[in-house]
């Protein structure tokens, strides 16, 4: 018989909320490298963007070599952390840029290996509503 996993245990929740943050410090301050690692090397990553499917961890780092980097008025706002054990999470935020009244969603999921967790799955888009 199987068990319900258990839902957003505190600690994990925090693990996971701590990697996000940094996360999104890396993606603001444009750091690569630390964006490539937060992402899971294989090639069953995927990345879906607003322009683009990615398909494999070596090809979400080279389409962060050639986008324009994400500006620093950058704002988060309803995000939301669920967890699933101590293994799995996601993570959906919307997001503007600080200067357009433009909003986009992002929808990550996350798995907890041992070297940290890591996205092996996301999801970019705009509402097409805020254009």
């Amino acid at each position: 018989m199987k068990t319900a996993p258990l839902i957003n245990l505190p600690h994990v929740v925090e693990a996971v909320r701590l990697a996000f943050q940094d996360y999104e410090r890396a993606l603001l301050a444009n750091e690569l490298n630390v964006l490539d690692d937060y992402f899971w090397d294989a090639d069953q990553t995927v990345r879906y963007g607003v322009a683009e499917n990615l398909y494999g961890a070596r090809d979400i780092a080279a389409y962060r070599r050639v986008c324009t980097p994400v500006g620093p008025g950058r704002q988060l706002r309803h995000t939301v952390i669920s967890t699933f054990d101590e293994h799995y999470a996601t993570v959906s935020t919307e997001f503007s840029d600080g200067e357009t009244s433009r909003t986009g969603r992002q929808m990550q999921t996350w798995v907890n290996f041992p070297d940290g967790w890591k996205v092996v799955a996301a999801h970019v888009s705009v509402d097409l509503s805020t254009l």
